[in-house]
């Protein structure tokens, strides 16, 4: 995997931007704790997944929606989860690219750790290549997976939207609108968004 430092530099020069609009309050939150799994998959990752810093701090945000709920802002690709007191934890994230993207309201429908990757029918058509998953199936859960180490499954009522909050195995392009329509994270930031979330955490996109 090839990272691309100038890119890298504008990405953290970004993140420091973020910051200033919203104020820090505590930065550099601990890493999550890992499973026995968890520490097995991530000894396996590319060096990007230690060599890029990750970027998870408390900060000011005010936002008329309730503690626990997911706010998604597409624009400065960060992830919010609301605190009380005025206050949330800020991940960095990518979105999906302007004709892929989708924004809303959702809950958390489904959650699972290491899940397993199946092309949606739309990827098989927009990348025909992807159809040799019909024959063999699911890619299974592990550290090179495209859903990364945890997926929030975002639904609207008991309907799939398709559209899942996850991990990544490229975490060089956290930061762009690269993928089709997803959201994704650092491994360590959905590890450890997934132990603060719950079945039916609401989740709005924007």
């Amino acid at each position: 995997m090839k990272t691309n430092v100038l890119f890298l530099g504008m990405a953290l020069a970004c993140a420091g931007m973020t910051a200033a609009c919203d104020p820090v309050i505590q930065s550099g939150l601990p890493d999550p704790k890992l499973s026995e799994r968890d520490k097995q998959m991530m000894a396996l990752a590319e060096p990007d997944e230690w060599r890029i810093p990750t970027s998870r701090n408390i900060v000011a945000y005010h936002s008329r929606e309730k503690p626990g709920t997911i706010i998604v802002d597409t624009g400065p690709k960060s992830l919010y989860y609301v605190l009380p007191n005025n206050q949330a934890i800020q991940y960095r994230i990518a979105t999906g690219v302007e004709a892929y993207a989708w924004t809303g309201r959702a809950r958390v429908g489904a959650m699972k750790e290491w899940p397993t990757w199946m092309p949606t029918a739309s990827i098989m058509e927009r990348w025909p290549e992807f159809k040799a998953y019909i024959a063999h199936g699911p890619l299974e859960g592990r550290w090179d997976n495209p859903l990364g180490a945890r997926a929030l499954y975002l639904f609207q009522g008991d309907r799939d939207t398709l559209y899942r909050i996850h991990g990544t195995n490229e975490p060089s392009e956290i930061g762009q609108a690269v993928s089709s329509g997803c959201i994704r994270m650092r491994d360590m930031d959905v590890i450890d968004l997934y132990s603060r979330v719950h079945i039916d955490t609401p989740v709005v996109v924007q």
